[in-house]
């Protein structure tokens, strides 16, 4: 039997921070998509169960194409169980509409749900989950009815660590889930991949989220199917990635480059170099030390790259250098103004390179 766990696709979110109204508007689109994705896939995979670990949306208000979406899925794919926890982004906003629930949406509340997934089975599968977010849930974490001729699968939102923090509901001490029969703890919450072993027999996992939308969300994103194989009791799980786009953080060395040419190529020789691909989002972070008579204007770099990747973001981390030993017989105001900032000792060298860039930038009547 296949289950897939997933978890933090915050649909409808804004994604106003890094994108322009159009193109935040187009990847909204894409998000909700992949839902519809994700689900296609269990459909054609012959999974079983979704697992929902917790903020499928972004907020508490949705809106009426999310909701729809969601629901239109979970009622098309009937043979498919959802079990749906919701996260500390959300709350029952995709049931608040219904009179009657779908037969095959299970939700969790803030007492402990338990569902058998196959009862009748040689090996019962036992699906537990509690809404740590609701403020009427009272620790400690001690999961009930469980047993240990069934594979335990409890579902939870939150921040695990050591030792608890009394003024946080979301916080999941790891030490009170130990030795409490559990095979395989659904996480979410944290929006990269982790696992690590839950004794005496089980794991813990965080699915990560489904997508990137930040610069602080870099890497592979997807979800966790497991395969359990309920006649020898024994059970595998596998990260699969799903993204349709990856976000890069891509660092160029400039050093030595004395025009925006240079620079432009250095930075397609590296993306070529990583195999980035077209459909990514980028911030590219140049870095190193340029002179003071080179330039690279980063709106004519923006412009030569956004037509090949779908976001491109520079950041400009390069110094500028100074060769003090040009303005040492300089009696020009250029030369004065850089023996002024070379013998001031309240800035350091980063600092004084700048201030005398820009200077020297104002005097030939250049922008910056």
């Amino acid at each position: 039997m296949k289950i897939i766990h997933c978890a933090d696709l915050h649909l409808d979110s804004q994604l106003t921070t890094h994108l322009a109204p159009k193109k935040a508007q187009a990847r909204r689109a894409e998000l909700l998509a992949n839902f519809s994705r994700l689900v296609e896939y269990a459909w054609n995979n012959k999974v079983a169960a979704i697992i929902i670990a917790g903020d499928l949306f972004d907020t508490p208000i949705i809106s009426a194409t999310a909701r729809n979406l969601v629901l239109d899925n979970i009622k098309k794919y009937s043979q498919i169980q959802f079990y749906y926890l919701t996260g500390n982004h959300e709350n029952d906003c995709l049931t608040t509409t219904l009179t009657e629930l779908p037969e095959n949406l299970h939700l969790f509340s803030n007492e402990w749900e338990n569902y058998y997934l196959n009862p009748d089975s040689n090996w019962p599968i036992a699906i537990s989950g509690v809404d740590l977010n609701d403020p009427r849930f009272q620790p400690p974490l001690q999961v009930p009815n469980l047993s240990a001729n069934n594979f335990n699968l409890v579902v939870l939102h939150g921040q695990i660590s050591e030792y608890g923090q009394l003024t946080s509901n979301e916080n999941i001490v790891l030490k009170d889930l130990v030795n409490q029969k559990i095979d395989y703890l659904a996480l979410g919450h944290l929006h990269q991949f982790q696992t690590g072993k839950l004794p005496p027999r089980g794991i813990y996992c965080y699915s990560g989220c489904l997508e990137g939308r930040g610069f602080d969300e870099l890497g592979q994103h997807g979800f966790v199917e497991l395969n359990i194989d309920e006649k020898n009791h024994r059970w595998q799980y596998q990260f699969v990635p799903f993204a349709q786009r990856e976000l890069y953080e891509i660092k160029v060395e400039i050093t030595g480059c004395q025009t925006t040419s240079a620079v432009l190529e250095k930075i397609k020789l590296e993306l070529k170099h990583q195999k980035v691909p077209t459909t990514a989002l980028l911030k590219i972070i140049l870095l190193g030390q340029v002179s003071l008579s080179s330039e690279h204007d980063l709106v004519q770099l923006q412009n030569n790259l956004k037509n090949t990747y779908y976001l491109v973001k520079l950041v400009d981390r390069s110094t500028s250098q100074v060769d003090y030993a040009n303005f040492t017989n300089d009696i020009s105001l250029k030369g004065e103004f850089v023996r002024l900032l070379q013998d001031d000792s309240t800035l350091n060298e980063q600092q004084r390179a700048a201030i005398i860039k820009c200077g020297l930038q104002a005097l030939n009547g250049e922008d910056f």
